[in-house]
Formats: structure tokens, sequence, C-alpha cells
């Protein structure tokens, strides 16, 4: 798949509608992909589940301490976060650096039973999945830059637009928005 052309991408969008648009695209994809580095300078991608977005463009994931994750992180925490709608071909890349929080409070505030998936019960009484299981640890990514598009049609409307792209040889792809540095420090 090739790049947006540049007439595509949207400049003129006021930060607050990039915002708005960029938080309806991550509320709409359970799953994200985190690409962290490995010891060996290889990427690598996982699926988390994003637990929250605060204010602005960061976002909060949960990870084990004792995976490769967390050790990949705590190795360089610059990361990229991507997210994917199949059906409107919308996405959202999202390139910042992971910060590791331990703090309880945050954790009991975050919580989730399903997180029991990935923390299964070793039978020791403390790690068994719960909200005190010391293998918890949060995720928060701070944004250093984003780009995403926008398709603002109708399923039907991007069908018949995608066959009218293949039948007459233009493109039609959806904007393309970017929330640079500068934006984010807002």
């Amino acid at each position: 798949m090739a790049d947006a052309p540049d007439k595509n991408r949207e400049s003129e969008v006021p930060l607050e509608k990039k915002l708005e648009d960029l938080y309806k695209l991550i509320d709409g994809v359970d799953v994200a992909l985190l690409t962290t580095r490995r010891h060996d300078g290889s990427l690598i991608s996982r699926p988390m589940q994003t637990q929250r977005r605060t204010t602005g463009t960061d976002l909060w994931f949960m990870t084990n301490m004792e995976s490769e994750t967390f050790e990949e992180l705590a190795l360089d925490p610059h990361v990229s976060v991507a997210y994917f709608k199949p059906l409107t071909g919308e996405w959202v890349s999202v390139s910042g650096h992971a910060i590791l929080e331990r703090d309880r409070d945050l954790i009991d505030a975050l919580y989730r039973n399903e997180w029991t998936r990935w923390l299964p019960d070793q039978g020791d009484g403390k790690r068994n999945g719960g909200p005190h299981d010391p293998r918890i640890a949060l995720v928060l990514v701070e944004a250093d830059s984003v780009v995403y598009s926008k398709n603002d049609h109708r399923l039907p409307l991007q069908l018949f637009a995608a066959v009218k792209a293949r039948v007459t040889g233009k493109s039609n792809l959806p904007e393309v928005r970017e929330i640079g540095p500068e934006e984010l420090r807002q």
C-alpha cells in the first residue's frame, strides 16, 4: 500500500477536531499493535488492549513485568502503536516513548478482570491475576507524533469509491492527518 499523496494530507484541520476524530478512531478499535525493539535490535509488534487514553494523545496499556515486553521497554522506551479498522480502512500510527508505571492506585483504577488472561494464577497466593498481582505494570505511551487516516464516508460510499478508483485508475484515498510535536506540546 502506497503512502497517501501530499494533496491528501489535511493541514487546515483545527487541533481540537483532529483530537476528536483521533479519539473516535482509537475508541473504535479493541486491539492495538505495540512495536518495541528487542535486545538484538530487531522490531517486534504484539497485540495490546488500550486501557485508557488521557487528555491529548497519551495511551495506557497493561503489561506483565515478567514478560519480554517489559524487558524491551526498559531497554529502549521508543515505541510505535498502530490501530486499524478493516471495514473503513482507517488507521492510526502513534510514535512515542513508553514509561513503565507501578503506581498501585493507578493500577487499581484501571484494573479489569480480563487481565487474568495474561496473568495466569501461579498458585502462590499473590501472582493470581488479581488487582494486587505484583506482576502488573502499566505502560504509558507519551506520543511524540501521530498520523492517522480519517474516512467520513459510510461503508457503501467507500465501496463505491474503491470500485470507481479501480475502474478509473485514479486514487481516492481517505484524508491523512498529522499531529506533530509542536501541536502535542500545546
